[in-house]
């Protein structure tokens, strides 16, 4: 359940007072009228309902400017509501606007990001290189090229262009900066490249795909559904940081060819990551609150989807084409 706090006039307590009678809300209590005619007001829903709450109070509340609408989370409360409640929905949902605070926060390219692009890539080479599967991990729990990704999903089902120019510009800045390192890297490492953690970065299959799908749609849906996502984030990294940093090192260490099956690899992930996140925001009812955005949206989504698909497809050749 959220307790959703409100201060706006006075005279708007009625319209707050029949938005909560909609949508069924535990309880609404008025507060005092303050000396300047603002008050204070307070409703408790259930999760599910957070977003239509919030949905309906930005338009009720939209022509006030000294309105401010607070989403307060609760721990417990006693008695316990009905758990088998007729019409309860039985899956969970982040409200959109504390998806957004979370998912933006990863398209920041920031002093921050780029030092743990730097530490990751370097766990991550040494890993490979000496074809420890531990190390390897280590690396993908701090890689954070996860976040531009969902944030780009994010804006696109939004369409917020903002949002999507940031996410952009931070994960290529990872991507670069984590291929630069690794490329470093294998100019200067005197040992073989030829452990099997490394090579099997090199090479991209059906399989692959799969993998990459799977992993974009179960991290969005933790998100969306406010489960815990490290796990979801683990497993979105065993797909993104590896191949760029088996791209760069194959480079600098003179095999274009198994730095290409890298490139592709790293290539396929991003394509359906993106992807899969992307249906899932749209299955899970992502969407912009009014209509204008969501036709803007609408548009964007359809423009991303049919190109992310379209190269995909084309990727799907290479790969057929390099296995003849």
């Amino acid at each position: 359940m959220k307790y959703v706090e409100i201060i706006a006039d006075a005279k708007s307590v009625d319209t707050l007072a029949a938005l909560a009678e909609q949508v069924k809300a535990f309880d609404f209590r008025p507060g005092v009228v303050g000396s300047d005619g603002m008050q204070q007001s307070r409703m408790l829903v259930r999760d599910e309902q957070v977003q239509r709450v919030l949905d309906g109070l930005q338009s009720v509340l939209g022509a006030q400017p000294t309105a401010r609408i607070l989403v307060l989370s609760v721990e417990t409360a006693l008695p316990k509501p009905d758990e088998n409640e007729k019409g309860r929905k039985d899956s969970a949902s982040i409200a959109r606007e504390s998806l957004y605070d979370d998912i933006a926060k990863g398209a920041r390219l920031d002093f921050n990001y780029l030092v743990l692009v730097m530490l990751s890539t370097i766990v991550a080479a040494i890993g490979l290189v000496e074809n420890d599967v531990a190390v390897v991990i280590g690396a993908m729990v701090i890689a954070p090229l996860l976040g531009p990704n969902l944030a780009l999903s994010l804006g696109t089902a939004l369409g917020d262009r903002v949002l999507m120019r940031k996410a952009v510009l931070t994960l290529v800045a990872g991507i670069l900066l984590a291929v630069g390192l690794s490329l470093l890297f294998g100019m200067l490492w005197p040992a073989a490249f030829d452990s099997d953690e490394l090579l099997s970065r090199t090479h991209a299959d059906l399989g692959a795909i799969a993998l990459s799908l799977a992993s974009g749609a179960a991290a969005t849906l933790s998100l969306t559904t406010g489960l815990s996502g490290v796990m979801v984030g683990v497993m979105v990294a065993v797909a993104l940081l590896p191949p760029a940093v088996t791209l760069g090192m194959m480079l600098g260490n003179g095999h274009p060819e198994l730095a290409l099956g890298a490139g592709l690899l790293l290539a396929i992930n991003i394509v359906c990551v993106n992807l899969s996140s992307k249906i899932v925001f749209f299955l899970k009812g992502v969407r912009p609150r009014t209509w204008l955005e969501k036709e803007k949206a609408k548009q964007a989504m359809m423009l991303y989807v049919v190109g992310w698909v379209v190269t995909l497809a084309i990727l799907l050749v290479v790969i057929y084409l390099r296995n003849l």
